[in-house]
Formats: structure tokens, C-alpha cells, sequence
């Protein structure tokens, strides 16, 4: 596999739009920007840091499944981080591939 191969890795992320790969990612939980980039371990992450943050809700939200009490907790400010963490991070991911 040389740089020059369509399916080496490193020549498709350098080919996909880094704006692209952002915007898709701001939509949290879902990693759409880490498909489009084919990056499958960051996606996964991503998958498994939402769904973390979905099963603390799932248990504030019905305190009689489990012991978990978050007096005012708000997942708000946790979804719009993972949010912007991951719209940069797959930006500057697209932006180092193209520079190189």
C-alpha cells in the first residue's frame, strides 16, 4: 500500500474535506464526521463516551432503576462539549492530513 493507493488511509482522510468532517460532527453522539473520514476508532469512542452519557441520563431521569442521584445535573453543557471537541479534533485531523 503506497500514499499514492485510493485506500491507504492516510489518503483518504487527507482527501476529505476537514469543514466537512466538523460540521458533520457537531451533531453529538453520532461521530458522522469520523465515518466520513473513515477513522472507525475515533467514531467508536465517540460512540461509547455518548453512550455513557445517555445511561447517567437514563438513570437520573428514573431514580428506581438504579442509586444514581445528580441533584441538578444537566447534560447540556456534556453534550455540547463532546459536540466541539469532536468537530475540532476531526477539523484539525483533516487539516494535518492534507499538509502533509
Amino acid at each position: 500500500m503506497t500514499l499514492d493507493d485510493p485506500s491507504n488511509p492516510k489518503q483518504i482522510l487527507a482527501g476529505s474535506a476537514p469543514w466537512l468532517a466538523a460540521c458533520l460532527n457537531v451533531v453529538p453522539g453520532l461521530g458522522a464526521g469520523y465515518i466520513y473520514q473513515r477513522r472507525w476508532r475515533a467514531y467508536w469512542i465517540t460512540v461509547a463516551v455518548s453512550g455513557v452519557g445517555l445511561g447517567v441520563g437514563v438513570l437520573h431521569a428514573f431514580p428506581a432503576m438504579g442509586a444514581l442521584e445528580l441533584e441538578g445535573w444537566n447534560p447540556v453543557p456534556g453534550v455540547l462539549g463532546l459536540a466541539a471537541l469532536t468537530a475540532g479534533e476531526a477539523f484539525l485531523a483533516g487539516r494535518r492530513a492534507r499538509m502533509n
